[in-house]
């Protein structure tokens, strides 16, 4: 009976001891992030976009189909593990756009739990409650968590890479070799992350063994390595991939920099930074006027970390380049900030002598004004613009083919972010479609041409067999719209131009002899046969495969 007795006490303390531990992983900071992560995942999936958004969103779509930076299926630098990623899971689901939001839903979960996760360590308990819910709600995490788009999956990694930082800082390098390898894929989504991390990793080595220094760069450059030269043999070379990339920095970026502008421009740049704060934030972004002089564990420590995480960007955003329509750029230090945000609105929290019910009611209000902001306002990155974007391009996409069939319509677009010829040319494949104006690149002017969801490059101007052209509308409104508008009539005789309203848009349409007007440069370029018939060779670069319509066989 006593032995029979001893070993039923043992069971009792082995189950007893299953139990602590199996509580303990239901504990309220391991069970809290799931939650976060859940509620992230479903108001990102309910409210994500049905077609692709933005003119990237596109670019990303025809890499899937074919891989190619030259011809911008993507745009340089080619974001190419985020298109092999892509690539997978479109194998599944079968739609490039639905593929890629998947992707930022997957980020976005993944950067909500890692806030909450570093904000519990940081802080505490309540600043953890407070950093996730900050992101859930930030109403520019919230748009990019429902788009085509990289910066969901760049701000994840940036949250991942600061974590694995801070690790290390605290003395844990065994974690040397992997922080080094994700700073490595993370290149691979978005090579800026190399800019903009990469200091925050040396500064994290600089304690350690010359060994373990080593091996985290070893990771590193081993992990580039791994995609990079890949990348270049898919893109027809080191050429051509850093002619493209020369070619793009050209063109947008480099005309606008600190060393070429004047002061007002990274004053602009900087002003447009504060009120990207705001978007991100909402009623948030007021959390630093009630910190207080709070004690906190290691605060100079932690706020040296913290300026070297954000410092390289926010250098390069304020003066080399940044638009209001690549918002999310500023993603990439969502983590930091939600972790001190909600330091601040724990201070405030804890001090201000409001009952709780109070306290709840304003944070209440708080995150029904940054839904709001989400849900209704009238900048780019809401739900609404979203919806009535996608309610133009389904208008224009019913109404167009009304106009002319795709043997004698030609359709030229725009290089908008919207309904520009990006969109024309993959919602309405059949057509082709060229954007206007030409292109200079580093070979020479060109001009940008779709079909069949493919994309060349022209050294020549489309066939006569084509009678007419007509003007892809870009959405209501468009300042944009009506300068190119009067750019086109001083180039072409106003009475050579109709205008043609179908289903509520407005079609401007002309004869394509008018051609050579819109693109002086490449119809006085020397080439054989610009006006030859349909399928009589075109002249065109980057004809390896899948040929066009005007191509021979």
């Amino acid at each position: 009976m006593g032995h029979l007795g001893d070993s039923l006490n043992v069971n009792k303390l082995k189950l007893a001891s299953q139990l602590r531990r199996l509580l303990a992983w239901f504990s309220r900071d391991r069970v809290e992030p799931w939650l976060l992560a859940g509620a992230v995942a479903v108001t990102r999936f309910v409210f994500r976009s049905r077609d692709l958004y933005d003119l990237d969103s596109v670019n990303f779509a025809l890499a899937i189909q074919r891989f190619d930076p030259r011809v911008h299926q993507p745009h340089p630098p080619g974001y190419f593990l985020y298109i092999c990623l892509g690539r997978i899971v479109n194998s599944l689901v079968h739609n490039a756009n639905l593929a890629l939001v998947i992707l930022s839903i997957a980020a976005s979960c993944g950067a909500v739990f890692i806030v909450h996760r570093m904000a519990l360590e940081w802080f505490g308990r309540r600043e953890a409650q407070f950093a996730g819910i900050l992101f859930l709600f930030s109403p520019l995490a919230w748009f990019h968590g429902t788009v085509a788009l990289t910066y969901s999956v760049e701000a994840f990694f940036s949250a991942l890479i600061g974590y694995l930082c801070w690790r290390l800082i605290c003395g844990n390098v065994a974690w040397t070799v992997p922080t080094g390898l994700i700073l490595g894929i993370s290149a691979g989504v978005r090579p800026s992350s190399l800019l903009f991390l990469g200091p925050l990793f040396l500064f994290s080595l600089r304690g350690a063994a010359p060994g373990r220094i080593v091996a985290g760069l070893t990771a590193l450059f081993a992990t580039l390595g791994a995609w990079f030269f890949p990348m270049i043999w898919a893109s027809g070379g080191f050429g051509s991939y850093f002619g493209a990339l020369l070619s793009l920095w050209q063109m947008v970026p480099s005309k606008d920099t600190v060393f070429n502008s004047s002061p007002a421009t990274s004053i602009a740049r900087a002003c447009t930074i504060v009120f990207i704060y705001f978007l991100c934030f909402g009623a948030a972004s007021l959390a630093p006027l009630g910190k207080t002089r709070r004690s906190i564990p290691d605060a100079v420590q932690k706020k040296t970390f913290t300026a070297i995480w954000i410092a390289p960007a926010l250098c390069f955003f304020t003066f080399i380049f940044l638009k209001f329509v690549n918002s999310g750029y500023l993603l990439l230090l969502s983590a930091p900030a939600c972790l001190w945000l909600a330091c601040w609105i724990s201070e405030w929290y804890e001090n201000v002598g409001w009952r709780r019910p109070f306290k709840l009611a304003l944070a209440g209000a708080c995150a029904a004004a940054n839904i709001s902001i989400f849900l209704a306002s009238p900048l780019y990155c809401s739900y609404r613009s979203v919806r009535r974007f996608e309610a133009e391009l389904e208008g224009i996409r019913t109404a167009l083919p009304q106009f002319g069939s795709p043997e004698d319509t030609l359709i030229i677009g725009f290089d908008s972010h919207f309904l520009g010829y990006r969109h024309a040319g993959y919602y309405l494949p059949g057509y082709l479609t060229i954007e206007y104006p030409e292109v200079d690149l580093r070979e020479g002017t060109r001009i940008f041409a779709m079909h069949d969801r493919d994309t060349r490059l022209l050294t020549g101007l489309p066939p006569v067999s084509y009678s007419k052209f007509v003007l892809f509308p870009l959405p209501g409104g468009e300042v944009s719209y009506e300068q190119y508008l009067k750019k086109v009539t001083k180039q072409v005789p106003q009475q050579s131009l109709h205008t043609v309203r179908l289903e509520g848009h407005d079609f401007v349409t002309g004869s394509v002899v008018d051609l050579p007007l819109l693109f002086p440069v490449v119809a006085s370029q020397p080439k054989p046969a610009v006006y030859a018939p349909l399928h009589s060779g075109m002249p065109l670069v980057n004809s390896r495969t899948h040929p066009l319509p005007w191509q021979g066989p």
